[in-house]
């Protein structure tokens, strides 16, 4: 197996990078804000985002890289680019109005949008690679758990 390793590392850097920006709106609000709020039960321990996104980046990190080394010159590898970057803008724009804007309300809207960027992401790298589209899987899971706990964090904090 042939590992270009600029784009290798290049992906799982830039997908970290969009996890890093997106610590900066909540690492500030945790302790404050966020500890202020009224928690549905099933909420896990704050320790437990950040190691399953560590975990979730860099499997899209590899997903976008399985993707990136079929060639730029495809259109269909262009495409998924795109639609990739999209749902990660729309990952890191999550953190800035959930925690940065301190709105449960903006922040449920705009998962709506994230997950189906998500799903739109992994149909599009299914049909260049098999595996980065499975690698994607978990990350839906998270997202989908994701928006229930932001729906009862709207719910419980009128």
């Amino acid at each position: 197996m042939d590992v270009d390793w600029k784009k290798l590392i290049a992906s799982i850097v830039i997908c970290q990078l969009a996890g890093i920006l997106g610590a900066i709106f909540t690492a500030s609000a945790i302790p404050t804000w966020y500890a202020s709020l009224e928690k549905p039960f099933f909420v896990p321990p704050s320790w437990t985002f950040s190691v399953v996104w560590t975990i979730l980046y860099l499997m899209m990190g590899l997903a976008l890289y399985l993707v990136w080394k079929k060639g730029w010159g495809s259109r269909d590898v262009r495409i998924a680019m795109g639609v990739f970057g999209l749902q990660l803008f729309l990952n890191f724009l999550w953190s800035i109005l959930f925690f940065g804007l301190r709105s449960p309300l903006l922040g449920l809207i705009e998962i709506v949008f994230l997950w189906l960027a998500i799903i739109a992401t992994i149909w599009s790298f299914y049909r260049i690679s098999r595996t980065a589209g499975l690698l994607l899987l978990p990350y839906i899971v998270w997202v989908s758990f994701a928006a229930l706990l932001n729906y009862y964090f709207f719910v419980l904090n009128p």
